[in-house]
């Protein structure tokens, strides 16, 4: 069995209903955390975002479990990456600090491996 060096790790993100009885000052700020919050995944070492894919064109309201409202496919050396990069939710500030992004979005990281289909 070959030794794996990277787990493909998909983030689950859902936006809860804190952000839906949010003002659209504070929805501003939502989401200029959560665009440092995917900075700051992105910027981990070793760490290879393989796509973004978001669905609240086709979603709307919050998303309580499965479907998710986003998604983040990444490449992720170790498992100390992957909880750093869920801790973003628990650190990045939203607009003065007051509350951090979890309070409007959760994660659920979903952890495996490449599937490489034979030829």
């Amino acid at each position: 069995m070959t030794k794996l060096t990277t787990h493909r790790v998909l983030f689950c993100i859902g936006i809860n209903q804190n952000f839906m009885d949010s003002t659209k000052e504070v929805m501003g700020d939502v989401w200029q955390a959560f665009s440092a919050m995917m900075k700051g995944i992105s910027d981990l070492p070793d760490v290879k975002v393989l796509g973004i894919m978001d669905d609240d064109r086709i979603m709307v309201g919050p998303s309580a479990t499965a479907p998710w409202t986003a998604y983040i496919m990444a490449d992720v050396p170790d498992i100390e990456t992957v909880i750093a990069s869920c801790d973003f939710f628990r650190s990045t500030p939203v607009g003065d600090g007051t509350y951090s992004l979890w309070k409007y979005a959760k994660v659920e990281a979903r952890i495996g491996r490449e599937l490489v289909v034979p030829s």
